[in-house]
């Protein structure tokens, strides 16, 4: 029974994404604001010049903001209740830098007269998130905008939409199929985490008192779980974070999947991707040929893109990111 109702869902989220991909265009601005894709570059680049968690950040707060409510900005909007996606637990860690770096672009973007108020910021975000990892040294790629931003945002809308770090391989592809995305699409964008940063408390259950039987986690390399032990005591200060990707942390490439051969994947999540057989060919592919990596990560993140794409009578372009009209 649960099958079927995996199947029966996969099939209406793409027939949703079919919907939106037919709303959304690399050209739709090509007439309303025809420079807003080197206006956006130009903030990110200044944003990120000035510190680089700017990559990260964006990145996630794109992940976070898609798997939610669809790509809608949602993510953006502030509750003076402290009720909003942004006041969950899973989002309270989303860094700072993202929220500014989307508020700086779409302020470049308005000084434009022509542009003023013509751009939603769920595809700032997304030309922004495309801007970062270009500038991490990661593949560039066209963008798919016309999105509208929602006017909807609450805490509770979080809760089961997110992948966990505890997740195992059936629960990642269960909730990536529900959006639309494959499991070598999930492989693909988890190599998001090439430049991503975590605290302690994520992945603490690995490292002690893992089980009745061991402390460490047997999945995860014993060197690499010392020197975690060494940055994350038992007590450990809960704003510590650690370097996804520990050999090169700041560039996009494909350390993250040789990191995982070795054993140095940080979540359960991670490591997952190789100890389950069944996706270890795509991370021996994606360790071996960078190229095979980008060009399915394009696919991946071009795919997350259309997710939940609002129609005009769901959404609107806000004139300040953090609000509804």
């Amino acid at each position: 029974m649960e099958h079927h109702r995996l199947f029966a869902l996969s099939i209406l989220a793409l027939t949703l994404l079919a919907t939106a991909s037919a709303q959304l265009r690399t050209d739709y601005y090509k007439d309303i604001c025809p420079n807003v894709e080197q206006y956006v570059r130009t903030a990110v680049t200044q944003k990120f010049l000035q510190t680089f968690v700017t990559a990260p950040a964006t990145l996630r707060l794109f992940f976070h903001d898609c798997f939610v409510k669809g790509c809608d900005a949602s993510v953006l909007l502030y509750s003076p209740s402290h009720n909003a996606e942004m006041d969950h637990p899973d989002d309270i860690s989303l860094a700072g830098d993202g929220f500014d770096t989307v508020a700086k672009a779409k302020a470049a973007v308005d000084q434009d007269p022509m542009c003023t108020n013509k751009v939603s910021c769920a595809d700032i975000l997304a030309l922004a998130t495309r801007d970062v990892i270009a500038l991490t040294g990661g593949p560039s790629y066209k963008v798919e905008v016309g999105r509208l931003d929602g006017r909807i945002s609450t805490k509770a809308s979080v809760q089961h939409n997110l992948p966990k770090p505890y997740f195992n391989l059936d629960q990642l592809n269960a909730l990536f199929s529900w959006h639309g995305l494959t499991q070598t699409d999930m492989i693909a964008l988890s190599g998001g985490h090439t430049i991503g940063f975590a605290h302690c408390s994520k992945f603490m259950n690995r490292l002690y008192k893992f089980s009745r039987s061991s402390n460490l986690d047997p999945t995860l390399n014993w060197n690499y779980a010392r020197q975690l032990q060494a940055i994350c005591p038992m007590n450990v200060d809960s704003r510590i974070a650690v370097q996804m990707d520990q050999a090169t942390p700041q560039i996009f490439d494909n350390a993250y999947y040789k990191n995982l051969q070795k054993g140095m994947g940080l979540f359960t999540s991670d490591q997952s991707l190789y100890t389950d057989p069944r996706s270890r060919d795509t991370v021996n592919l994606f360790a071996s040929n960078t190229t095979a990596f980008y060009e399915a990560f394009v696919t991946a993140i071009t795919k997350l893109g259309r997710v939940g794409v609002k129609t005009t009578r769901q959404g609107e372009i806000r004139r300040d990111c953090s609000k509804v009209n």
